[in-house]
């Protein structure tokens, strides 16, 4: 496979990724965070990251609205739940186990 193929395929893979976080709103970032040590927001970290690497000018926010797929605040105030204390206390103990 060419380097510009597998670019297309990776780039076609994130945008499904995308699409799946955006399509399942019910799966919380801290559940997230618990499972897989990531979340949208680390997603869009690393966007902005990725596109200062190379120049552009996309900061954390409009990166959080790239994978949100809308503006981060709305997506809060209709998806976002508290977080329980069974989740708050899974999401410390990962912490623990990462030092």
């Amino acid at each position: 496979m060419d380097k510009q193929t597998q670019t297309e395929i990776e780039a076609a893979a994130f945008r499904r990724l995308l699409e799946h976080f955006q399509q399942h709103t019910e799966v919380q970032n801290i559940d997230l965070m618990i499972l897989a040590d990531f979340c949208r927001n680390c997603l869009a970290k690393w966007y902005a990251a990725a596109a200062q690497e190379r120049g552009e000018s996309i900061d954390y926010e409009q990166a959080r609205d790239i994978i949100y797929g809308f503006p981060y605040q709305e997506w809060r105030r209709k998806y976002q739940q508290e977080a329980t204390p069974e989740q708050l206390a899974a999401f410390e103990l990962k912490q623990k186990q990462k030092s």
